[in-house]
């Protein structure tokens, strides 16, 4: 089944853009994935299991690296992001 996930992610912290950056960054590493990332969310289409993987994965790495950060998220199960 496909996934569409479109997140949106508020470092609690000043300095918020690099944790948004390298967040990004992550969600872009894997090629099976289709990322289209707007000023307000980026949205990630894949196959529902690896997607679920990759941002479970992408979350415990930003909140390791950069601590608390809120997500704000919208799974929306067969639409595909043209």
């Amino acid at each position: 089944m496909k996934l569409t996930i479109e997140i949106s992610m508020y470092p609690i912290r000043d300095d918020y853009l690099p944790p948004i950056d390298e967040f990004i960054a992550e969600l872009n590493e894997d090629p099976a994935f289709i990322v289209e990332t707007t000023p307000t969310a980026t949205r990630v289409l894949g196959d529902f299991d690896p997607l679920m993987n990759m941002l479970r994965d992408a979350m415990k790495a930003s909140y390791e690296a950069f601590g608390t950060s809120v997500f704000v998220t919208k799974f929306i199960p067969g639409y595909e992001v043209n």
